[in-house]
């Protein structure tokens, strides 16, 4: 093999994390004897991980369908023109009018809103529309890392799910977690765009010097036609809007309205209506009637534009598959082995200097790592005590970080990226920072 045939460049992230937990994970359960767990939860791994793909199709099906309507409606441009200044600051790569801007802000939206279900298709759009915008299929732009960043730092105003499970174990307050939720999921915000900021920049710098010293063969090579915005044609989804179609988006509305009326005569008072219940329970029909109505009043063929924005949900949630499986059996067979609980004992003396309760840790270690499993836990800990210290501790954390490795698995798996960059780094830090911020806003906002 010549000198110029020998391949180039360094193991990305990714890569030294699955190697490292595979062999980790064998090499442990070779000395203490959990080798057939860990054979089992190869197995089990590997199932869930396409079982939650097919998951996913019907999900993103949906969702995909409902975002063409926007698009065709032109929402996303309104959106972006809304957003403007702080998205364009944020991403200067990205044309303000592109689809990739719009969808970003609707998975932005959907995920402070709660939204887990809506934010995932919102997302994988975002990224589909960020890769027709990247010259280096592959390889992750610092539109991708910075748009992962602030996925996996989650911004959440309305922690439903965290909430949901406090109600259910008969918590005297469930939603107490609401502001140091709020503030903490805001540290770690802040924290993954400046460490996502930053390293693009500096990653950006060194790449300029060294196309300058020693121009690459495959740089030269780049269409330049790759980076041109290509406009959407959405007419064969359009009819002529007239006053009709804009009457009856009108009458949708007010109808709409009239239900929230008759909701709260009929519970006798606002607080009834209006319970901690109101927002798991219509938010979702809500989105829904929402963008129907908005694609009637703007002359969509709705029916069309969601079937053909189905279409890519199949397609999407096929791509996504290996990338679950790989990533998803190596935290599957470190769990197993029992390496994850002798970090967590290794950790314990640190953890109970920021004041982490000791039956939290096992969650804080696994949150980037599963959302099932570090929600199993929380659950787990609220049912046996729904108003203690630990039970706070940990419904703050799970509503102020994100499954970094999950969310690198599906948005990055969904286009095909294999070198990550710096995404991996700034997500980490990210949920780091969340889970510091949530243990110390915690003994602030607690009351036993």
């Amino acid at each position: 093999m010549s000198q110029t045939d020998r391949p180039s460049g360094k193991p990305s992230a990714i890569n030294i994390v699955f190697v490292g937990f595979i062999a980790v994970a064998i090499l442990f359960a070779g000395y203490t004897g959990t080798m057939e767990q860990v054979t089992q939860a190869s197995f089990e791994s590997a199932k869930t991980a396409v079982n939650l793909a097919i998951d996913l199709i019907g999900v993103m099906a949906l969702w995909l369908g409902l975002v063409r309507v926007l698009e065709a409606g032109g929402l996303m441009y309104t959106l972006a023109n809304l957003l403007k200044p702080l998205m364009v600051k944020l991403f200067p790569d990205v044309p303000p009018t592109h689809p990739a801007m719009g969808a970003m802000i609707l998975n932005i939206s959907a995920n402070m809103l709660g939204l887990g279900n809506a934010a995932t298709p919102f997302g994988i759009k975002a990224m589909v529309e960020l890769d027709k915008l990247n010259p280096l299929k592959g390889t992750a732009t610092n539109a991708m890392c910075l748009f992962l960043a602030i996925n996996t730092s989650s911004v959440v105003l309305f922690p439903l799910g965290v909430i949901g499970v406090r109600a259910a174990a008969n918590s005297n307050n469930p939603a107490a977690i609401f502001l140091p939720t709020l503030l903490a999921t805001l540290c770690s915000t802040v924290v993954g765009v400046s460490v996502a900021s930053g390293l693009g920049r500096r990653e950006s710098s060194l790449q300029e010097v060294e196309s300058v010293n020693e121009p690459s063969p495959e740089d030269l090579e780049i269409d330049s036609s790759d980076n041109q915005v290509e406009e959407s044609d959405y007419s064969h989804l359009l009819y002529p809007t007239s006053r009709v179609s804009q009457m009856i988006a009108g009458l949708f509305a007010i109808a709409f309205g009239g239900t929230l009326v008759y909701g709260v005569i009929r519970s006798e008072n606002l607080g009834d209506f209006f319970n901690p219940d109101f927002l798991s329970h219509w938010l979702m029909p809500i989105l829904i009637f929402l963008i129907i109505t908005y694609g009637v009043g703007r002359g969509v063929k709705v029916y069309e534009a969601v079937t053909e924005g189905a279409k890519q949900g199949f397609e999407i949630a096929i791509r996504i598959i290996p990338f679950l499986v790989a990533i998803l059996v190596a935290i599957g067979m470190f769990r197993a082995s029992g390496a994850m609980e002798i970090v967590t004992n290794v950790l314990s003396p640190i953890t109970n200097l920021i004041g982490m309760p000791a039956q939290v840790l096992p969650m804080a270690l696994l949150r980037p790592l599963s959302g099932g499993g570090s929600f199993g836990i929380m659950s787990e800990i609220i049912e046996r005590s729904p108003d203690s210290y630990s039970a706070f501790v940990a419904s703050t954390m799970m509503g102020s970080t994100d499954t970094t490795f999950y969310v690198l698995a599906v948005y990055f798996g969904a286009v095909g990226i294999t070198r990550i960059r710096h995404a991996l780094v700034a997500g980490l830090l990210a949920d780091a920072t969340g889970i510091l911020a949530a243990c110390i806003f915690s003994s602030l906002f607690w009351v036993g």
